[in-house]
């Protein structure tokens, strides 16, 4: 971003704490210095954010202003988190705990068990996936290898949400997600999956934030202890926050507000998992007195590229559009993008290739070219035009093609097909060398339509009509060719793409190169039906696609390739056509309509102490919360759940509050979550103080959500009216 004064390898560190400032510029240097009081910082890409929090960090400790081992900075990577770590360390301010959200929470989780629980903690989990082999055996529903990842991803998905089983197939269908199997089979897998882990005492990832919510919410000794140890929080990446993260961190910061977050809602690509920007666009709304900045200088990308990276933006919808950042490159101009069309996939592969080879000729290290594809799938077509080439290469994020297990079992089907030839059965039927692949790899999974949803069976099934694909341009070469000179040829390709890579072009997935940057970046296969996803049918799924090509595009300094092909095969229909993200924005494309009166400059909204003179956007027909006792406007999360302020006199029945709890724990251990999952302390409190004799009284009370007064309702009201629930409802 600036010119270096010392060796990058071994920096100085800072004299003073004024030191610590020099070479920010005035946004970065407002987060440096806003160490107080709820911040917010809205940062888009290569505007330097990471230095902007660590400078914060380290000029509070250097000042005296914050106790190093009293801050405690999460992200979602242990790669950023040491990151972090090392930049703390060179200017100065070690001592700091810079920690994924897991590990923050499983050091706690270790540490208090013996207290809260007692005894030892459980074992965790290293994969879900035997585990849930067991659980769909338990079931008899029969999953394969990549069957199990999905069932695996979606009982994950499900944690993070803080949806039980009992709700899977209500919140999936909500969400819009589209399940790899039945809902209904998938909730009972995933209510079979955590029987088995009580059984054999064993606990997996997602239960550590959930274990540990759990205890912090449970145990408030606990929670006074946490909270005197770290009293200073910034949060990385704010936009991959799941519901479940959200929760650990507000019962780290307690009734305090010291808290600085950073994310991007333009770079929100993983909503997949559970991530959801809305509470960084909500952040002004749960803390009225925070100081926003927003980081719009790039320093990363040319102005060209960051041209291209704005009309992106500048033609989204939904409501991360709403808050977009229109960045302002701070580099000397560069090449404009280049986009080119190509015939076919193989003619993309090779032209993309021999630019590469050229420019490796020219001078520009390997190691900054990357090529970014949509799916993993992809990539055999450009690992086999980077080999031909003689360009060495490396995958990051994805296993070589040849490598994948379903190409592996795939090559011992062909092989063994080739070996009895004729008196294989599943080739009596077939003419020539396609159909016979077509036929053996329908046994493992091929089908001549692609299965619907996305996931390991979307990708397995790729890397089976690669295959089949290859088989076809195989065979239209050479038209006298076997099964057996088939295998021959997988053979060779599998070896050839084993050479040494280390300092090779960077294959990679749009997804996996999120927070990565080269010189040089070649986006390839930007044809619809592959950016968007052809998967990609809500409004909202077409939006996150946009933004993953966002992020691939600011992955670029100084040079942008983008391209596309007309048909996958040589000699197919030319009827695909460049990506609807791209018109007005490449040359000789009709201008899509773009958005007007949103997106934001640079600059700072400094926050009030308190919110009295905060301007907050609050959706219009929302009226301030007032306590019911004084009349005092409530801006905290808890006492607007109770409707009165935290120290005003409770008229709450003891007795009514106890019942509650007693039969809110029946619930939990039925369900096989912690209490919170059914209704938290807060809600239980609210409901004893208001009584509510009826569904609709029920409703308004902030945390009974809908699905929560469908399944509870009725109990709730019984136990408010004094009434004894049915033997089958007071216990098992």
């Amino acid at each position: 971003m600036t010119a270096a004064t010392h060796s990058t390898l071994f920096p100085q560190v800072p004299d003073t704490p004024d030191a610590v400032l020099e070479g920010l510029d005035p946004e970065q240097r407002e987060v440096a210095t806003a160490l107080h009081g709820p911040v917010c910082v809205l940062a888009g890409a290569g505007t330097g954010k990471t230095r902007a929090i660590t400078h914060r960090i380290a000029y509070g400790v250097r000042a005296g202003m914050l106790q190093p081992s009293s801050v405690l900075a999460v992200t979602f990577t242990n790669r950023a988190a040491g990151e972090m770590r090392g930049r703390l360390r060179q200017l100065g301010a070690s001592g700091v705990q810079a920690r994924t959200f897991h590990s923050a929470a499983l050091r706690q989780l270790q540490y208090f068990w013996p207290k809260a629980v007692g005894g030892s903690m459980p074992r965790i989990i290293d994969r879900k996936i035997q585990t849930v082999a067991d659980a769909a055996a338990a079931c008899r529903i029969r999953l394969d290898r990549n069957e199990l990842r999905d069932v695996a991803a979606e009982i994950e998905w499900s944690k993070v949400t803080r949806t039980v089983p009992a709700d899977y197939a209500a919140m999936a269908a909500k969400q819009g997600r589209e399940a790899p199997r039945d809902p209904a089979e998938i909730a009972q897998l995933y209510a079979a999956y955590e029987d088995l882990k009580r059984e054999r005492a064993v606990i997996d990832f997602e239960d550590v934030l959930l274990l540990t919510v759990g205890v912090l919410q449970d145990r408030h000794d606990i929670a006074e202890q946490v909270r005197r140890q770290y009293q200073h929080f910034v949060v990385d990446e704010y936009q991959d926050v799941s519901p479940l993260q959200q929760r650990l961190l507000e019962l780290w910061l307690g009734e305090r507000d010291d808290l600085c977050v950073v994310g991007d809602a333009s770079q929100t690509i993983y909503s997949f998992t559970g991530a959801t920007p809305d509470h960084l666009l909500d952040f002004r709304v749960r803390h009225p007195g925070a100081t926003v900045v927003k980081l719009v200088r790039d320093y990363r990308s040319s102005p060209q590229v960051v041209h291209l990276a704005n009309g992106l933006l500048a033609q989204a919808r939904g409501r991360a559009a709403e808050h977009r950042l229109e960045l302002i490159s701070q580099r000397g101009p560069g090449p404009e993008p280049v986009y080119t069309e190509y015939a076919d996939e193989p003619a993309e592969a090779e032209g993309a290739a021999r630019r590469i080879r050229d420019l490796i000729a020219s001078g520009v290290p390997a190691s900054e070219i990357a090529v970014l594809f949509r799916t993993n799938a992809q990539s055999e077509t450009y690992e086999q035009a980077l080999a031909d080439a003689g360009v060495p290469y490396q995958l990051r994020g994805a296993e070589r093609f040849f490598d994948r297990p379903e190409v592996r079992k795939a090559g011992v089907a062909l092989r063994g097909a080739a070996r009895f030839g004729a008196n294989d059965s599943l080739l009596a039927d077939t003419v020539d060398l396609p159909s016979q692949v077509r036929a053996v790899l329908s046994g493992e999974g091929w089908t001549s339509q692609p299965p619907a949803g996305f996931g390991a069976v979307r990708e397995r099934w790729e890397s089976l009509a690669a295959l089949v694909n290859l088989a076809q341009d195989f065979a239209a070469a050479k038209p006298d060719a076997t099964l057996g000179d088939l295998v021959a040829e997988l053979d060779e390709r599998a070896n050839a793409q084993h050479a040494p890579t280390v300092q090779g072009v960077t294959l990679a997935s749009l997804h996996s190169a999120k927070g990565l940057e080269w010189d040089v970046v070649f986006l390839v296969g930007v044809a619809e039906g592959m950016m968007p996803i052809t998967y990609a049918r809500t409004d909202e799924q077409v939006e996150e696609e946009r933004r993953l090509l966002y992020v691939g595009v600011t992955r670029a300094r100084e040079r942008l390739h983008v391209s596309w092909a007309l048909s996958r095969s040589p000699g197919g229909r030319p009827n695909r056509r460049p990506s609807r993200f791209l018109d007005g924005l490449r040359p000789g494309s009709a201008a899509a309509a773009a958005r007007t009166g949103a997106g934001g400059t640079g600059g700072i909204e400094r926050g009030v102490r308190g919110g009295a003179a905060a301007v907050v956007p609050r959706p219009t027909s929302r009226t301030p919360a007032r306590c019911r006792v004084c009349g005092r406007t409530l801006r905290d999360a808890g006492e607007m759940k109770l409707m009165r302020c935290e120290d005003c006199p409770s008229d709450m029945d003891e007795a009514l509050y106890e019942r509650l709890r007693e039969w809110r724990a029946v619930q939990a251990r039925r369900s096989g979550q912690p209490d919170f999952c059914v209704f938290t302390d807060r809600t239980l409190m609210a409901i004893t103080e208001a009584v509510p004799t009826t569904p609709a009284e029920l409703a308004r009370i902030p945390g009974v959500i809908a699905r929560k007064l469908q399944r509870y309702g009725d109990d709730v009201l019984v136990i408010c009216a004094g009434q004894e629930l049915e033997a089958s409802d007071e216990g098992d």
